[in-house]
Parts: structure tokens; C-alpha cells; sequence
């Protein structure tokens, strides 16, 4: 009992001492705490838009009158809610939107003025890397609404796809088909997307098809070269060996 009572004290020590940590470092995990020096989830929060705060206020007024719908439909009538709300009306969500910008901008210059040279520049990256990722998504989503056809898919992934047990005793033959008859329908449609691309205007999202035949045509002079030398040595070589007989 005693050794019970002594392991449940230990434990109790352990948290508290944890707890005393975390409020030390004034944060709200351990992951935060033990992370390298500084976040942007520790900076200041951007304010919402006049929108957005019309949403909030507004959405648990709307689940009321329309419990029956999901979300998505809920926002679409929020949103079409907000469309015919009245300029008076917006303006005070416009206003609320204003204020809390001008304390935002305020807290942001506060914030960056307590960070080291090191931190400031950890956060610079950190906040390129969230940009260049939100950029990522943004073109995946584009690429999507604009149709663009899967990439083919390689042997092993149709067969994965397939759920095939592995056995010693299937074959691959029929997958290596299968992959290429996939090549074949990606490069189809490939061309087709391309095609309609370039008619919206977005060659940007058309694939390079840049070829140099010319260089390509010097190579091949250039490989035969030595063989056309060597040729005609040959010749040389069988005209000096009749000579001399």
C-alpha cells in the first residue's frame, strides 16, 4: 500500500511540475513550448471580413429556421442572405471589420518588435512555406474544376487498386497492359485538355513539348563520324597492301 501511495505521489509531482512548465513558457502544449523559438500560430490573428462575420453572428439564426438542410445548403442561403442585405446594414459589419483591422495592425507591429533577428526570420520562412502550400492547393483545386485528366498509372498501382492478394502464382503480364493502355488514355486525353486550354487562353498550364531536332541531328553526324573515318582508312589500308603486292 505504501509503495502505492508512493508511485501515485511521484505521478502527482510529474504533472504538476509539467503544468508549471507549460505556464512558465506560456503556451498551451508541449508541443508549442519545446517548438523552435516562435510560430505564427503565436501571432496576432487577422481579423474577419465584414462577410464572414455576417456568418458567424448570423448561422446559428439560420440552423434554426432551416434545420432540415446541411451546410452547404445552409451557406448558400446565408450567402444569398448577405447579397440582398441592405448597404446600411453591411456597413455595420464593414465598420466592425474596420476597428478590429486598426487593433490587428497595432498587435502585429507589437509582435514583431519582441522578436529576435532569428525568430523574425524562422517566421518569414514559416509563413512562405503556408503561402507556397495554400498556392499548391489553390492550382490542384483549379486543375480540377478545369478537368485535367488523371496521370496514368503505373503496374503496381493497378494492381493495388484491384486488391489482388500477392501470390507467387499471378502473373504481371496483364497489369504491364493494363499500365500502358493507361499511358496511352492519359496521353489522349492530355492532348485534348491541352488543346482546350490553349483556347481559354491558359497556355501556362500546357506542357513544354520543346524539341531540337537540329541538335539531335548533329549528334547523330557527330556519332558517325569516326565510322566514316574508319571506313575510309580501310580503303586507304587495301590500296597501299595492293600497291605493294
Amino acid at each position: 500500500m505504501a509503495a502505492v501511495r508512493s508511485v501515485v505521489a511521484r505521478a502527482a509531482t510529474v504533472v504538476i511540475g509539467a503544468h508549471r512548465l507549460l505556464r512558465a513558457c506560456g503556451v498551451a502544449s508541449v508541443e508549442k513550448c519545446f517548438s523552435r523559438g516562435i510560430s505564427t500560430d503565436e501571432a496576432p490573428k487577422r481579423p474577419m471580413t465584414a462577410y464572414l462575420r455576417f456568418l458567424v453572428e448570423n448561422r446559428p439564426v439560420f440552423q434554426q429556421k432551416h434545420p432540415e438542410i446541411n451546410s452547404k445548403e445552409l451557406l448558400k442561403k446565408m450567402a444569398g442572405a448577405w447579397r440582398e442585405l441592405p448597404a446600411s446594414q453591411k456597413q455595420v459589419y464593414e465598420e466592425a471589420s474596420k476597428t478590429e483591422w486598426q487593433r490587428y495592425e497595432k498587435e502585429v507591429a507589437a509582435y514583431k518588435a519582441q522578436l529576435t533577428p532569428a525568430q523574425a526570420a524562422a517566421l518569414k520562412e514559416e509563413r512562405s512555406r503556408q503561402q507556397a502550400k495554400r498556392r499548391s492547393l489553390r492550382i490542384k483545386r483549379e486543375l480540377t474544376v478545369l478537368g485535367k485528366p488523371k496521370k496514368s498509372r503505373s503496374a503496381f498501382n493497378i494492381f493495388v487498386s484491384e486488391k489482388f492478394k500477392a501470390s507467387e502464382g499471378i502473373s504481371a503480364t496483364p497489369y504491364m497492359q493494363l499500365a500502358e493502355d493507361d499511358k496511352i488514355r492519359y496521353e489522349n486525353e492530355m492532348k485534348l485538355w491541352e488543346a482546350k486550354m490553349i483556347q481559354l487562353g491558359r497556355e501556362d498550364l500546357v506542357r513544354s513539348r520543346q524539341k531540337n531536332p537540329k541538335k539531335k541531328t548533329a549528334e547523330t553526324a557527330k556519332k558517325a563520324e569516326p565510322v566514316k573515318a574508319s571506313s575510309h582508312e580501310q580503303k586507304v589500308k587495301q590500296k597501299l597492301k595492293k600497291s605493294e603486292e
